[in-house]
């Protein structure tokens, strides 16, 4: 694959999803389940959600070929009643155990109008708006909660780090806009965006790390020397430490001192837990006005008075709907450093590697 100065070059849609099947088939996933972890992955990346999307495979080959991640998974249920359930995922690639979550929350909550499936025995599963945006191709709103894949967030005023980024997204139907989705971690910064600038060379931008005398800290590979500050200070302690609750303890999944570092241990099975609610529209009302009506609030929201200095007022997930398009039409950016990683992985599996196309912008 050619790059420029800038690093970076331009891939497809189809062909990231199939260069990442073709890793996976060739480190042991069958094929239909490789098809649908790889389509999860360049959807991550084409909505501009780099630090979770193929920047992520050379990590989950590591843990397959070491044993971390069962590749003939029996994912099932194993609590249940007729709003809720809990799965098992036996320790599969996570996009597969929260994908069937988040199916079957779908499928309940048309008969129960609201329904909480969560997970246990899982694994990392990529970003969380992925998940909150599949009920609203079916007429609901999704919420989603996770437990990190490892502690990087002390509680608030300590030192020792027991707590994860602990996402939340959630996810609202509209009309003729784009959807409203909401994805974003209880820290400041993912640890995947710390990951991305790691690979591109990047410093991280004051305020995403602290090191362990409270210092900046702003190199991102230098991040085991310290931890990630929570959005709101106390306040984003808080909710790290529900959602783990939610997503985690409730499920009988890690939490705490439970939680397996998967950036450093490839195989100890994690036990991640994750939920997603899916709140079906019609048992509340006529779908149709409820999606009018968040038109008309996008709108209200998006023309209402800017401050001087702001050329636009962006809803959630409307910025990554706008790199999608783009991406579309362009091409999906991916940095040289995780160009030359992929090389090698393609080269040791005998996979064919990324072409792409130069990247000129």
């Amino acid at each position: 694959m050619k790059t420029r100065n800038n690093n970076s070059a331009l891939v497809s849609f189809e062909e990231l999803k199939c260069f990442i099947r073709n890793i996976l088939v060739q480190a042991g996933l069958p094929g239909d389940d490789a098809d649908k972890v790889a389509t999860l992955m360049a959807r991550a990346d084409l909505q501009g959600s780099d630090g979770h999307g193929v920047i992520r495979l050379p990590q989950y080959v590591k843990r397959i070929r070491a044993g971390g991640i069962n590749t003939k998974p029996d994912i099932k249920v194993v609590r249940e009643r007729a709003a809720m359930a809990v799965v098992d995922g036996d320790n599969a690639m996570g996009h597969l155990a929260v994908s069937y979550a988040a199916e079957l929350a779908i499928e309940k909550a048309r008969q129960t109008g609201v329904a909480w499936v969560g997970t246990r025995r899982s694994n990392h599963a990529g970003p969380a708006s992925l998940y909150a945006g599949m009920p609203i191709k079916h007429g609901m709103i999704g919420v989603y909660f996770a437990v990190g894949n490892a502690n990087h967030l002390p509680p608030w005023g300590g030192a020792e780090m027991l707590l994860s980024t602990n996402p939340i997204a959630i996810g609202v139907p509209a009309g003729k806009e784009a959807p409203i989705v909401l994805d974003m971690a209880t820290t400041v910064a993912a640890y995947g965006k710390v990951k991305a600038k790691a690979k591109r060379g990047e410093m991280m931008p004051e305020g995403w790390m602290i090191d362990r005398q409270g210092r900046p800290l702003l190199d991102p590979n230098r991040a085991d020397e310290g931890f990630l500050l929570p959005i709101g200070g106390h306040k984003g302690y808080g909710l790290a430490l529900m959602v783990g609750i939610l997503a985690g303890r409730l499920h009988g999944a890690a939490m705490g001192r439970d939680v397996v570092d998967f950036n450093k241990d490839h195989t100890t099975p994690t036990n991640t837990g994750q939920a997603i609610l899916a709140i079906d529209l019609a048992a509340f009302g006529d779908p149709a006005l409820f999606a009018a009506e968040i038109d008309s609030l996008i709108q209200d929201i998006r023309n209402s008075e800017k401050l001087p200095g702001t050329e636009r007022i962006w809803l959630p997930g409307e910025q990554s709907h706008a790199r999608r398009l783009e991406y579309q039409r362009s091409g999906i950016p991916i940095s040289g450093g995780v160009v030359r990683e992929l090389s090698i992985l393609a080269d040791e599996l005998k996979v064919e590697p990324l072409r792409g196309v130069e990247d000129t912008r």
